[in-house]
């Protein structure tokens, strides 16, 4: 395998998010430290402790896919063929009987379609077994999403869910990034997507003690590394990135984005909901990628950070921080874009990876809104509040989830040599 086939670059990205329905107001509500937060308007809150999460405004399925089409997939799989829908457009790469079979998609998903269980469990319960759609196994089913998109588009190639809580989506990209690498397929669509906006979803982790229950002031909710977090903020949304070989992309002129140049991946074996106290298993996937890599620690420019603005969580990744960087994690940038998105669990990874792609692309870092009051143990460089301006060649991206899957990828900004 030649060294150029081995390379593997980023052409196209679609993003549904609560700050837009795409790549671009998406990306300027995070620079602009807006806050995509809100009062639930998709079901009634009134029995939860918590009211509030990140709806993706405005989405209509119907835009992107037919009434009939839409009427048969969960909320999750339509956001994911949207946000394939732009990335394919933005990668300008032709799907065609001479390519089809080589081109495939990864796509996470952390829970799948959790609306059509909960709606159909209605239906069982006061309507009997009988009146079950058919569709609830094929629209409820986390592998529904990756399936749909394969159908929409006509991809042949591998066809695969990865699901990892939290870690779902970095995991997706990180499978499609070597499948490429080692010469599998020649390009591959990756990223997640999720919608939980149910009440049992929001029932299910307020039990936990998971979400923020700050129902006086949602848009400040999400506070990663603030010593008055209180939980995490549920969203939804999808993310979805094109990834070739760079000799694939080249031959058909595409616009390259940026290069991924590694994932990390490891397992904590310590706890089904906590991280380590230490963020030794966080720590170890950040390493993997830094050596796959071959880059020093002191490369790495900005870290998009898994800031949940849970208190284990946020001492925990700044702990894994110092653990694999040392003095010079002070001089690293770092921001949670949880802050203003919220937690999109399987869909996490991939929006954040698509971010670290456009801090690269543009000279900017979201900030980390409602960091008022830092916590002590906090205390590296979360460009607090206010997006900064940085040159950034090489961006990592770290999502940690449930069962202890902690990931970690690398990007760099794309050079021929």
């Amino acid at each position: 395998m030649s060294e150029t086939k081995s390379r593997v670059v980023v052409t196209g990205m679609g993003i549904l998010s609560p700050l837009g329905l795409d790549t671009a107001t998406t990306w300027d509500g995070l620079t602009s430290g807006k806050s995509g937060i809100d009062y639930i308007t998709l079901f009634d809150t009134e029995p939860l402790d918590t009211k509030f999460g990140g709806e993706v405004k405005g989405f209509c399925a119907t835009d992107f896919i037919s009434h009939k089409e839409a009427r048969h997939m969960d909320r999750f799989a339509q956001l994911a063929v949207a946000a394939s829908q732009q990335a394919m457009e933005q990668s300008k790469l032709q799907i065609n009987s001479d390519n089809q079979n080589d081109i495939g998609i990864i796509l996470g998903s952390g829970i799948g379609g959790l609306t059509t269980l909960f709606e159909q469990m209605k239906v069982l319960i006061g309507r009997g077994p009988s009146r079950v759609s058919p569709f609830l196994v094929p629209m409820m089913i986390t592998d529904m999403a990756a399936s749909q998109v394969s159908i929409s588009l006509g991809l042949k190639g591998p066809n695969l869910c990865t699901t990892s809580a939290c870690s779902s989506g970095s995991d997706a990209i990180g499978g499609a990034y070597e499948m490429i690498k080692h010469g599998d397929t020649q390009a591959m669509l990756a990223g997640g997507s999720e919608s939980i906006m149910t009440p049992i979803g929001f029932a299910a982790f307020n039990a936990l003690k998971a979400l923020s229950t700050r129902n006086n002031e949602p848009k400040l909710a999400s506070r990663p590394f603030d010593t008055t977090r209180d939980g995490f903020v549920i969203s939804e949304g999808s993310a979805v990135l094109v990834l070739e070989s760079l000799a694939h992309a080249q031959e058909r002129g595409a616009d390259i984005l940026a290069e991924i140049i590694a994932y990390g991946a490891s397992a904590d074996a310590f706890h089904v909901t906590q991280p380590t106290s230490n963020g030794e298993g966080a720590a170890r996937a950040v390493q993997i990628a830094l050596d796959k890599a071959k880059i020093k620690p002191t490369e790495v420019d900005y870290i998009n950070a898994h800031g949940t603005s849970t208190a284990l969580n946020d001492k925990m990744e700044t702990m894994a921080i110092k653990t694999v960087f040392g003095e010079n994690a002070h001089n690293i940038m770092i921001s949670s874009t949880k802050s203003m998105i919220g937690h999109m669990i399987g869909a996490a990874g991939a929006v954040e990876a698509a971010i670290c792609i456009m801090t690269i692309l543009n000279g900017i870092i979201p900030p980390t809104i409602n960091l008022i009051n830092p916590d002590p143990e906090c205390d590296l460089d979360y460009v607090p509040n206010v997006a900064r301006r940085a040159k950034i060649t090489t961006a990592l991206s770290n999502s940690f989830g449930f069962g202890g899957h902690n990931s970690s990828l690398i990007f760099r900004q794309y050079s021929e040599a």
